[in-house]
């Protein structure tokens, strides 16, 4: 499994437009391969759209964008919206769950994490040990590393019903002593990562997101 990470800056005040826009779009686009999820930004860099697309492999992305681009709904008309754009395909670690429809939000925190180079293995090992207990207290979308874009970048998204409830939460995490990752690593007389840049924002589903 990997997933299409599409970012697209757009024109301030136009989000809902372009929005609106993909969502028609979206209709005829989904028979090829559906969304996971469409976020656009509430709190950080702003007029930004975030679309996540999941495919089984290359192989698989490849014969459905030759498909999608065939259709002559897609790609919507938003390209005089668009300030700038990327894409990044990513791998979802293992014990991490895969993003899934349903409601979950309707408030996500996406924090990407910058590692030194060599350092996936590392940070590999500290999640998968301490992300049960972190668990316990709320659960994680997903979490997913690049490999193919901007290198060494390490996501994870979490799911919350309000700003109030993250605080709270987060409040609750630290004060346990087990999180984040390094600490619990360091707790237990491991090795902890030390990431070289760290940066998160707030986003909210689209209507037509699958998630929620």
């Amino acid at each position: 499994m990997i997933y299409e990470v599409c970012t697209y800056n757009v024109r301030p005040g136009s989000v809902a437009e372009v929005e609106k826009r993909f969502g028609e779009a979206y209709a005829y686009r989904e028979k090829y391969s559906p969304l996971a999820a469409s976020w656009h930004t509430e709190i950080g860099p702003l007029n930004q759209i975030i679309h996540v697309w999941p495919y089984q492999d290359h192989n698989e992305r490849a014969r459905v964008r030759e498909a999608a681009a065939k259709d002559k709904h897609w790609p919507p008309p938003i390209k005089d919206y668009i300030v700038r754009q990327r894409s990044e395909i990513v791998t979802p670690v293992s014990f991490a769950p895969l993003i899934k429809p349903g409601k979950m939000g309707p408030f996500f925190e996406m924090r990407t994490y910058t590692l030194p180079p060599g350092g996936l293995a590392l940070t590999l090992d500290n999640w998968e040990r301490a992300l049960p207990k972190r668990m316990q207290l709320r659960p994680i979308c997903t979490i997913w590393y690049t490999d193919v874009g901007e290198l060494n970048k390490w996501t994870h998204i979490w799911p919350y019903e309000s700003l109030d409830q993250r605080m709270a939460t987060r409040a609750e995490a630290r004060a346990s002593g087990d999180w984040p990752p390094a600490t619990f690593a360091r707790k237990e007389g491991r090795e902890g990562i030390v990431y070289v840049a760290q940066e998160t924002k707030i986003v909210v589903p689209s209507a037509f997101s699958p998630l929620q």
